[in-house]
């Protein structure tokens, strides 16, 4: 491969492997928020956010991180009173009791309203305007968490990149398939990736963090318990389903714990992570292996992902475990074969797994999908692969992922508009 790019390939992995604080999406609204309180220079007397269902979905049931609260109107009044927009996705780090306080009065005096952006084409979406003093300020995030592509004040424009088009030219293409992934993390020089070894610190010490509190359903900690050794041994395979679980626990039930994510999801960057170093660390792999296995399954997500998009109705699992699958089977032995067969068996079984909301249930969702991961690559490990003539799967693995992304993009549109319409109506 050549030098430039092998370069591109990791500018893509520096931008979409990225720590956050708290589930994205809520974490996404503030960040909005507080670019438009930023902006209008003062502190705001209402707040007025418009989102697109996908965000709305994402960010109704998780706890927001340094507030003992769940949903989006704390992270909204917290984005408002102390976000800071230059730290991103840990745009509330800062935060003290004393804010969360004033935060909790604002919702209270009702300056706050949140609504459904209609006709919203974009999955993505966040409006955020910030009032006072009769003067107004908008921020809006389209097609990434981060991604900003209107800010005005009083009337003037700041920024707008809302024009057709204007994402592709902000961001260079990189093109990618599972060979080009699979080439790029065999041979890319260690210090130009060893960055990558950030992303096993963070979401360690989540998970670690996790075993000694009792976060959402403390599915970690539960297997961790008395069931690891009574019902699951203690394996490798029970070691990576309560790493994964737990640190989605901490992370759902709103714990101000920084995790690396991946294409804007904290739960793809934990799934996509623990299983490979985990299964790393007790197999007794070297640091070159660990970092290749990680390389190999980050940038397996980012692939899968750019045809999927941000947002689906497909749960982010399934991609992430794919990841790490790919990354537990060269640990094993394998090779672009084998790790090619992982993927297909990966599609084979988790394909149509909907996603109803971040949500503290989520950590179960994770542990079924590093289940298969480690199930898939074992059975890549024996020679074993789903076929063409089973189901969505083809002969050629970059075919089999476009036709699980073309399901989660475009097939379960109904799904996902028929999930919000009862996560509403309860």
């Amino acid at each position: 491969m050549e030098a430039s790019e092998r370069k591109k390939i990791i500018r893509l992995i520096r931008r979409e492997v990225v720590p956050a604080i708290g589930c994205t999406e809520p974490i996404a609204v503030a960040l909005a928020v507080a670019k438009a309180a930023e902006t209008l220079g003062r502190r705001p007397e209402t707040v007025a956010v418009s989102l697109s269902a996908n965000i709305l979905k994402n960010a109704m049931g998780v706890g927001i991180p340094g507030t003992g609260m769940i949903g989006l109107p704390i992270a909204v009044a917290l984005g408002a009173l102390a976000g800071k927009s230059s730290y991103q996705l840990e745009v509330l780090k800062g935060i003290t009791p004393a804010d969360v306080e004033e935060g909790k009065a604002m919702i209270a005096r009702r300056a706050i309203s949140i609504r459904l952006k209609e006709d919203c084409a974009e999955k993505l979406y966040i409006e955020a305007a910030c009032r006072a003093g009769g003067e107004e300020a908008v921020a809006v995030i389209s097609g990434g968490h981060t991604r900003f592509v209107y800010v005005a004040c009083g009337g003037r424009v700041l920024l707008d990149k809302r024009a057709p088009g204007a994402a592709e030219a902000e961001e260079e293409r990189v093109d990618l398939s599972l060979r080009r992934v699979y080439d790029f993390a065999m041979t890319a020089p260690l210090d130009e990736i060893r960055f990558i070894l950030k992303s096993a610190e963070l979401n360690r010490a989540a998970a670690e963090q996790s075993f000694k509190g009792d976060y959402g359903h403390a599915l970690g900690k539960t297997m961790r318990g008395v069931y690891e050794h009574r019902i699951m041994g203690d394996s490798v395979f029970s070691h990576i389903l309560s790493y994964t679980s737990a640190a989605c626990d901490a992370r759902m039930a709103g714990a101000m714990i920084p995790v690396m994510s991946n294409s804007g999801s904290g739960n793809q960057g934990i799934a996509a992570t623990l299983p490979v170093a985990v299964y790393a660390e007790d197999t007794g792999a070297t640091e070159e292996q660990l970092i290749r296995a990680l390389a190999l399954s980050h940038l397996t997500v980012i692939y899968i992902k750019q045809s999927l998009g941000r947002l689906s109705a497909l749960c982010g699992c399934v991609v992430a475990a794919t990841g790490s699958s790919c990354g537990i089977t060269w640990l094993m032995g394998g090779g672009y074969p084998e790790v090619a067969s992982a993927v297909k068996n990966m599609v084979a079984n988790l394909t149509g797994m909907i996603c109803d909301g971040a949500k503290p249930s989520c950590a179960m969702k994770l542990t079924s999908g590093v289940s298969t991961a480690v199930m898939s690559a074992m059975l890549a490990m024996e020679g074993k692969c789903a076929e063409p003539v089973e189901g969505i799967i083809d002969d050629n693995v970059d075919q089999t992922i476009r036709n699980l992304t073309l399901i989660g993009s475009r097939g379960m549109d109904e799904t996902d508009r028929l999930v919000l319409r009862i996560m509403t109506s309860k």
